[in-house]
């Protein structure tokens, strides 16, 4: 009853600031213009503190937290998830502090909160942004019940190095496919109203470059000129924007010297002023004080100033802030002006959330893992799985067939989860071993999974192995990653299968012979050179939560055709890294018919540039797998291509129709792709873009017109001075299944 007292009385004082208001006048901006003129100084910075404490903590709240909460000096809380915590400093905050500000609650939501969905590059891996959303929305739905109204998520760093541990939690290599699911889980995550109490508000990190970390080695250096930034790097960011995000993240990283946390160009130039933004940005846990370890600050005073001035308005964690804004301001070295923006841009999105008005959760425990959430997250890891590789056609598997299940992640419940599952219980995972056990019609289980977990190096239960595939007809290895192995810290300079693994598949294939399916759970893509031999179908899952299991066995019985379509490329080995679709020709590009291998050259050759174009001797120049690839268990074609217009003129568009038939015997989904190739510019483009797909679902012997329109605007680019530019010139148009489609049509742009 205090409660809605309380939320009555405030409703009155800000339906009596909206008398005021003139009629041009937007009223969350004469909400905040009454309030900051009540507002104290300590109040102010009060609002560009972010506190909380490791996820892993869970201990009563300290009377230090309370007081700095009743005296306004909060303005969002981090990893707070007991519920009565959570009532009590909303209380605390609404009812007690001078201006009855209600507090933020925030948490890392990336993949799911309860249900957990696949990770996000396993829901890259899907090509379908309808799916996505609505898994952030299940994830919202869940959250909120918890009073999380603020996620750490979407991810939306642009990685082309696997060996990066949070190449796990990105969309993959490509802006387009990119910023197509950026828009999907801003829209999933934030709901169509953001006042909905099962509204969470989205948050775009890392701003920006932190997937380019040199090495792959996590929190490194990137290195981005301004077109390879503006062109990759930015487009997904600006995606959520358009989208509506409220909240943006600056990275760990420094950006060509600079830490992003103290980079005004990103932040306030760009982010700011080109793109009018008018959320706020907060800062990465500790990043404004870690730039004394980048070397950008001497001190903690120096981290709060260039921070604040750079366009940092809340400061995770770290108290910098907190500890010198004031003197900062007295000094003149920050003008009052400046803070003033930065707490007018947080109390904006409080108001758009809808906190003033209705600052307390609404619990609702019936929403947690429901039938309905669970039915989406399986259908996210159905369509999330690769289908790699499927030699003579042993997948999909008859049933009746004799199976030994072997390998560390066909039961390990926590494992299929991911990263980023702080909520997510093992305990509600149901695993390939399960559900092969409950499935119906399948018998002749001989399980030996014979290691522990991933890393696991011993071989002392090999021989219970390779004894079950002597028993079966199929062996089904269940392999990868534990989910500890990928994420936040956890890159890997080899990327192959830990432990034993490899050294079991061998054996097991050297000592019986049996037709082995690999099915991979994972962060990334897994380097498979070592086993290639041994391996006669490749299933990749990634990690694919809560319902993996059935989402797996569906797949490998055919009750589901894989769709799924790789969000990077897959290399053949480390050495091949970084690689990516989207790299430019070089002035000596590589081809099949000028490639020189390292066993084409002659011993005692004269030495001289064999080859004489851009490969490496042993790896050549093609991955093992290309961006946009996926096997299917019936077979697809395409044909009839046309485009509209030969000669294309500033402003028109391109239609591009061509004809996808299923020519096998299954139903299945396809995804047809197109890219484009600007042949010539003022600098040199990549030799083709993702500018479109579309997932077509065909019965067998079906077939579809597809059409794609491409207005020239799509083919801008930025130059090397920051201006987005369209040139005349000759373009190719290429259509097909992956990003070496050989289908194509010439146009020019005049």
């Amino acid at each position: 009853m205090k409660q809605l007292l309380v939320i009555i009385s405030l409703s009155i004082i800000f339906f009596a600031c909206d008398q005021t208001v003139t009629e041009n006048q937007d009223p969350i901006e004469a909400k905040i213009d009454s309030l900051m003129n009540k507002m104290s100084l300590a109040e102010k910075i009060g609002q560009t503190a972010q506190r909380g404490t490791s996820s892993r903590v869970k201990g009563p709240l300290s009377e230090e937290l309370i007081t700095a909460v009743r005296e306004g000096r909060i303005g969002s809380l981090i990893n707070v998830m007991n519920k009565e915590y959570v009532d009590e400093l909303q209380r605390i905050a609404v009812e007690e502090s001078p201006n009855g500000i209600p507090l933020i609650f925030a948490r890392d939501v990336i993949h799911g909160f309860k249900t957990i969905f696949p990770i996000p590059l396993g829901q890259a891996a899907t090509w379908n942004p309808s799916l996505v959303k609505e898994g952030s929305r299940v994830a919202a739905i869940e959250a909120s019940t918890y009073g999380i109204r603020w996620t750490f998520a979407p991810m939306l760093d642009i990685a082309r190095d696997p060996r990066w541990g949070r190449i796990a939690e990105s969309p993959g290599e490509d802006p387009y496919l990119a910023s197509v699911l950026s828009s999907a889980y801003v829209e999933g995550f934030q709901g169509p109203d953001l006042t909905d109490p099962s509204s969470m508000v989205a948050c775009a990190k890392h701003f920006v470059g932190y997937g380019a970390a040199e090495g792959g080695r996590d929190y490194n250096s990137a290195i981005i000129n301004e077109s390879l930034l503006r062109n990759v790097y930015l487009p997904p960011f600006q995606a959520a924007l358009s989208s509506g995000a409220q909240t943006f993240m600056s990275g760990f990283n420094e950006l060509n010297g600079v830490p992003v946390s103290g980079d005004q160009f990103i932040l306030d130039q760009i982010l700011r002023k080109e793109w009018g933004f008018d959320g706020f940005v907060v800062s990465d846990w500790n990043s404004v004080t870690e730039m004394i370890a980048h070397g950008y600050c001497a001190n903690e005073k120096e981290a709060a100033m260039k921070a604040a001035i750079a366009g940092v308005d809340m400061e995770m964690t770290s108290q910098s802030y907190d500890h010198y804004l004031e003197e900062l301001l007295k000094e003149g070295q920050i003008d009052v002006a400046h803070l003033d923006r930065m707490v007018r841009a947080i109390l904006r999105v409080k108001f758009r959330m809808g906190l003033f008005d209705q600052p307390y959760r609404v619990d609702n425990p019936k929403a947690i893992l429901t039938e309905d959430h669970l039915a989406k997250a399986k259908e996210a890891a159905v369509q999330s799985i690769v289908l790699l590789r499927n030699n003579e056609g042993l997948l999909p598997l008859d049933k009746r067939k004799k199976l030994a299940i072997v390998g560390p992640l066909a039961d390990a419940p926590l494992d299929q989860l991911g990263t980023w599952i702080f909520d997510g219980d093992k305990k509600d995972s149901f695993t390939p071993l399960a559900a092969l056990r409950q499935a119906n019609g399948i018998g002749n289980l001989h399980v030996a999974t014979a290691l522990s977990h991933s890393r696991d190096l011993s071989e002392d239960k090999f021989a219970t192995a390779i004894a079950a595939a002597k028993k079966a007809d199929v062996v089904l290895f269940f392999g990868g990653e534990e989910a500890i192995l990928s994420g936040e810290a956890h890159s890997r300079a080899h990327i192959n299968l830990p432990g034993a693994q490899e050294k079991l598949i061998n054996a097991i294939k050297r000592q019986t012979g049996k037709p082995v399916v690999l099915v991979i759970q994972a962060g990334r893509p897994i380097v498979l050179e070592n086993i290639s031999a041994s391996v006669d179908a490749v299933l990749m899952a990634w990690h694919p939560g809560t319902m993996g299991g059935p989402a797996i066995v569906d797949v490998l019985f055919g009750a589901s055709n894989p769709s799924g379509r790789l969000p990077v490329t897959w290399p053949k080995s480390v050495g091949q890294i970084p690689l990516h679709y989207n790299h430019k020709n070089t002035g000596r590009p590589a081809d099949s018919t000028s490639f020189v291998g390292i066993n084409d050259i002659p011993i005692a050759a004269w030495q001289s540039s064999l080859g004489n174009n851009s490969h490496y001797l042993d790896d050549g120049f093609t991955p093992l797998y290309p961006f946009g690839y996926g096997l299917s268990y019936t077979n697809f074609a395409y044909s009839s291509l046309s485009i509209s217009n030969n000669n294309l003129s500033v402003g028109e568009e391109l239609k591009v129709k061509f004809e996808v038939a299923n020519t096998g015997e299954v139903r299945g989904v396809e995804t047809a792709q197109l890219y484009i190739q600007d042949k010539f510019g003022s600098i040199t483009r990549p030799v083709r873009e993702l500018k479109a797909f579309k997932r077509v679902d065909l019965e067998a012997d079906q077939r579809q017109v597809i059409e794609f329109t491409i207005h020239t605007d799509q083919l801008k680019f930025y130059n090397n001075k920051g201006e987005l530019i369209l040139e005349p010139g000759e373009f190719s148009v290429y259509v097909g299944s992956n990003s070496q489609a050989t289908m194509k049509k010439d146009f020019r742009v005049k």
